[in-house]
Order: structure tokens, then C-alpha cells, then sequence
């Protein structure tokens, strides 16, 4: 194999979602499969719409994610010439010509193939003009160039890494229009081009662009150019099986960061989504790239899981270091410190879960409705007799016997026993109801920490008593 090259060409009209992701995702992993080069290409040719934000912001989401691209990003509105010089070379050989059929008349023509359950293709109304007499019109006439594909016999053949070789009769194609009636190139032949003169050698993308690519191929064959090899896998769809889209999941990679998500995690998801036999311990995105396999990429569509997203975040976050925990953590909470940070660490989910401890680190922090409710049903007695126990037990070096002796004397004062006698504690310390282990909790308080904790609640619980009679 020569050497690969893979792109990823997004149109710079939003910010990048989930289907931008995966074309991303799955071309990057294929390039860095077999070392070869990765470009990034904006395809900006839309000038109304293309911005600079826009821009900026998906090279931001790339680098977050780890999709490094080889050299200075491509841009196709740098490059008119190029698609001016191939719809010459095209027009010269007879195979794109002028057409000035109007809307109304196309819409008209689609009509009646359709009455006549025939495909709405052109009807190649203008194809047979000469080349003198569609050169006069256009200096009036507003015009589109099409491609002139239709025929009644011939073929066109699509390499296809997970079809094999899909072949196009060209009695089933169309002249698609290439270039519009403003001057602006359709996407079929500025990305065809670019992919030719870029040195594109495979191009991974849906299977809703294989009419696309038989159209490219034959474009750039006519052209003199080797067409890539293509791999057309089935399209993402959303969690309800529909389309995905924004009212069906969709997610832009901006909405994700914003929300605390670790980019491994969207990277996870996404490079197992359709390719089943990926590694569970391939962690890193090149450990992905060199256990990717483009023959086990699904040909099928397959659908999206913010769930499986979000376990691998989970997963993730339990296994980052210790500086970058206690960095995530303290955007949340900006007292937490790296004891805090391990001590709740398997308790998290999300990041945002570290909320539900400050009580560990603050002790005037509120408390949640749950955990205040089982405190409360436990009473200001309870806590006082917890703090004077507390201070009876012998400390000692081993939490988890610190706990077993105090919880032991207290079940036997109190007449408390098991989630009567732990969940009021619990609450009380942590300021949860579900958390780490309590005698982690204890050697991380230490016995003032714990004590002030309880002499708290009970203060509390007394005034709340007291306004309630």
C-alpha cells in the first residue's frame, strides 16, 4: 500500500455534532492505522454561511478530542481555480455542458416522471445544444453546467473497502448540476478535485454519499485522475432510530465540553459504535488506532447512546491521575483538595457528583432534602450521644476499627442497628445518604472533623425541634 491519506472536509457553516465526529474519528483512526496522514479541509465555499468562528471552533473540538491533522488546514476558497480549469477540461470533451432550464420547468419535468412512475431524473432538455448556440445563450440566459453522465450503456465502479466493487449503470445516473447559476461550485466537484490534487487515497464517510461517489469517480476518471477507495458505512442514527439530528440526540462537541464530559469518553464511544471487536483496553486514541480494523466497521446504520457515552466517562474519570481529578473537581468546588478528590473519586459519575460532598470540606454547606430528611428522623439526641461517644473511643491508626468500636457503642446507647444507625451518621458527615466507605470518611475528617460535623447537626436539629414545638 502506498502511503495513506485521509481527510476530514467539514463545511464551516456550524459547530461540530456527532456525525461530524465519527467521519472525523473513523478517518483519523484508518491514516494513524497504517502511519499515514490525516488533512483537515474546510470546505468554505458557501460564503454566506462560512464563518471564521466556525473555524476556529472545530479545530478547538479536534484538538480536544486528540484528532491531530498533518500540516496548515486546506481551504477550498483558495482554490476556484482549480475547479474552473476541470470544468474546462470537461466542458472541452463534451462531458459538461450549460443547462437554462428554469425551476419551474425541472419541477414540472419531475412531476410528470413521477405520474408515470419513472425516477424524476433531467430530462436532458438542454443537452444537445451546440456549443455555439449555448455560448450565445449564456450571455443572457442565467445557466447551471451539469455533467454529462446519463447513457444507455456503461458503467461506473466504486471501490468500496467494505462492498467490494459497487457498480453504477450509467442508465441509472443523473447530470448532476455542478456549478449554479451564481458561479458557486455544488460540493460533487471542488471535493472531487481536492481529493485528486490533496493526494486522498481512501475516503471514509456514510453510505448516504455512495450516489455521490460514482459520480466522482466517473468525474475524475474523465479528468485523468485515480479515484480513492472509498468506505461507505452505515449512517449514525439517533437513540429513538430516526435520523439523528438535534431533536433526536444530536450533541455539538461545544454542548458536551460545556457540560464536563472527558473527550476520551466521546472518543470511546464513538470509535466502538459499529466496530464490536475493538479492545476493552485500548484507553488511548492510539491504542484505538492500531486495534481499528476497517473490515469490522458496520455496513449497517447503527444508533448513538448517550448512556454508553457517559459510562465511559465514568469509567474514565475513575482511572485519571490524581492532579487532573482534583483539576476537574476544583472547577466544581474550588476548596477540594487531593485528599478529597481520591476519597470521593468512585463515588462520581460526573464531576458535577463532587457537589454532593462539600459537606466534607465545608461544614456550613446545605444539605440536600434526603439527607437532611433521615437526619432529622434520627433527632438532635442522637447526635449528641454520637459526639459524646465520639469522644470516649480511643483513637487509633486503623479507621475502619475507629469505626466498628464507635458504631458498636452507639448501637448499644442508642438502640439503632444497621441502615438506622449508619445513614444518620452518613448524613451527618458527608451531607449524602450514599457515598465512600465511612471509615475512609473518618480517616480523611480525622477526629475534630468528625466532631464538629456532629455537634452541627445536632445544633440544627435543636433549633429546627424548637421552631416546630
Amino acid at each position: 500500500m502506498t502511503e495513506v491519506v485521509t481527510r476530514f472536509a467539514p463545511s464551516p457553516t456550524g459547530l461540530l455534532h456527532l456525525g461530524n465526529v465519527r467521519t472525523a474519528l473513523l478517518n483519523w483512526l484508518f491514516a494513524r492505522k497504517h502511519g499515514g496522514r490525516f488533512l483537515l479541509r474546510f470546505e468554505d465555499t458557501d460564503r454566506d454561511r462560512s464563518g471564521a468562528d466556525y473555524i476556529r471552533a472545530i479545530e478547538q473540538d479536534l484538538r480536544w478530542l486528540g484528532l491531530d491533522w498533518d500540516g496548515a488546514p486546506l481551504f477550498q476558497s483558495q482554490h476556484a481555480a482549480r475547479y474552473e480549469l476541470a470544468l474546462q477540461q470537461l466542458a472541452e470533451q463534451g462531458l459538461a455542458y450549460r443547462c437554462f432550464c428554469s425551476e419551474s420547468q425541472l419541477q414540472l419535468d419531475r412531476r410528470l416522471a413521477a405520474s408515470r412512475g419513472l425516477p424524476p431524473r433531467y430530462q436532458g432538455r438542454c443537452r444537445s445544444l451546440s456549443a455555439d448556440e449555448s455560448g450565445l445563450r449564456a450571455g443572457d440566459e442565467t445557466h447551471v453546467w451539469r455533467l454529462r453522465v446519463h447513457a444507455r450503456k456503461g458503467e461506473v465502479l466504486v471501490r468500496d473497502m467494505l462492498r467490494d466493487d459497487v457498480r453504477f449503470a450509467l442508465a441509472d445516473l443523473d447530470d448532476p448540476v455542478v456549478r449554479r447559476s451564481d458561479g458557486s461550485f455544488t460540493f460533487l466537484l471542488p471535493n472531487a478535485v481536492d481529493d485528486a490534487l490533496d493526494g486522498i487515497t481512501h475516503v471514509l464517510r456514510g453510505d448516504d454519499h455512495l450516489t455521490n461517489s460514482a459520480y466522482q469517480v466517473w468525474l475524475l476518471e474523465r479528468l485523468g485522475h485515480a479515484a480513492p477507495v472509498y468506505l461507505h458505512h452505515g449512517l449514525l442514527l439517533g437513540e429513538d432510530g430516526a435520523k439523528l439530528s438535534k431533536r433526536s440526540g444530536s450533541h455539538s462537541v461545544a454542548e458536551l465540553r460545556r457540560a464536563g464530559l472527558l473527550p476520551g469518553a466521546l472518543v470511546q464511544a464513538m470509535a466502538r459504535l459499529g466496530h464490536p471487536n475493538m479492545p476493552d483496553d485500548a484507553l488511548e486514541p492510539a491504542a484505538l488506532a492500531a486495534a481499528f480494523e476497517a473490515a469490522h466497521v458496520s455496513a449497517t446504520a447503527v444508533r448513538w447512546s448517550d448512556d454508553e457515552m457517559w459510562r465511559w466517562h465514568a469509567r474514565l474519570l475513575h482511572d485519571l491521575p490524581a492532579d487532573r481529578l482534583l483539576e476537574q473537581i476544583a472547577a466544581v468546588l474550588p476548596d477540594a483538595n487531593a485528599g478529597f478528590a481520591e476519597l470521593i473519586r468512585p463515588n462520581l459519575a460526573r464531576i458535577g457528583d463532587a457537589a454532593a460532598f462539600v459537606r466534607l470540606i465545608d461544614v456550613q454547606a446545605e444539605f440536600a432534602d434526603e439527607a437532611w430528611n433521615v437526619a432529622r428522623d434520627a433527632g438532635s439526641d442522637f447526635y449528641r450521644q454520637a459526639l459524646d461517644l465520639w469522644r470516649q473511643t480511643l483513637p487509633g491508626d486503623d479507621p475502619a476499627a475507629v469505626w466498628k468500636a464507635w458504631t458498636q457503642a452507639l448501637r448499644q446507647a442508642s438502640g439503632r442497628a444497621g441502615r438506622g444507625l449508619f445513614m444518620p451518621l452518613r448524613a451527618a458527615l458527608t451531607g449524602a445518604v450514599h457515598g465512600p466507605e465511612m471509615s475512609a470518611v473518618l480517616g480523611f475528617l480525622g477526629r475534630n472533623g468528625v466532631a464538629v460535623r456532629l455537634e452541627d447537626m445536632a445544633r440544627r436539629l435543636r433549633k429546627a425541634e424548637e421552631e416546630t414545638g
